[in-house]
């Protein structure tokens, strides 16, 4: 499973201005809903009932807000660059401005955990993460996500 197997092209937010945790969920759940057909409201659920749980930020300015959904046929990624970094309540206390949604059907089991192991790695890459906060369109990103990992895992 490589990071182009959970994003499309067309689920990439290069510059998405949000001023909260909240709000930034919320329009993650609203363009995941126009691109998955699934529920707005429920897709947004999922993720506050997760991060009550506990951040999903991972540090480094990097949160993978994720949830499972009963009705989703697949894994779901998407990415969004923010505009300004938010408190997102990370461990390291740094703002996040780079957003990672992936949601799976209830049943991924090993396949949403491998996702998100995969995901966390190519994102704390250094290198990955500066090339991400330097592009400014979609494609750019998508080409930084698509890029081979430089070492082996």
């Amino acid at each position: 499973m490589t990071i182009t197997d959970l994003v499309a092209p067309g689920a990439i937010l290069p510059a998405l201005k949000v001023n909260n945790k909240k709000q930034a969920l919320m329009e993650l759940a609203a363009h995941a809903a126009g691109l998955t057909g699934q529920n707005e409201r429920a897709i947004f659920e999922v993720l506050l009932q997760r991060e009550k749980l506990g951040t999903t930020a991972v540090g480094y300015g990097i949160a993978i807000p994720h949830g499972k959904l009963p009705k989703l046929d697949k894994l779901f990624g998407m990415f969004a660059r923010l505009e300004r970094p938010i408190d997102f309540e990370a461990m390291d206390g740094e703002p996040v401005d780079l957003l990672f949604l992936l949601l799976a059907p209830e049943g991924a089991g090993a396949d949403h955990l491998k996702a998100l192991a995969r995901i966390a790695r190519l994102l704390r890459d250094q290198d990955v993460a500066k090339k991400l906060r330097a592009s400014r369109d979609a494609q750019a990103l998508y080409s930084v996500l698509a890029m081979p990992p430089a070492t082996a895992a």
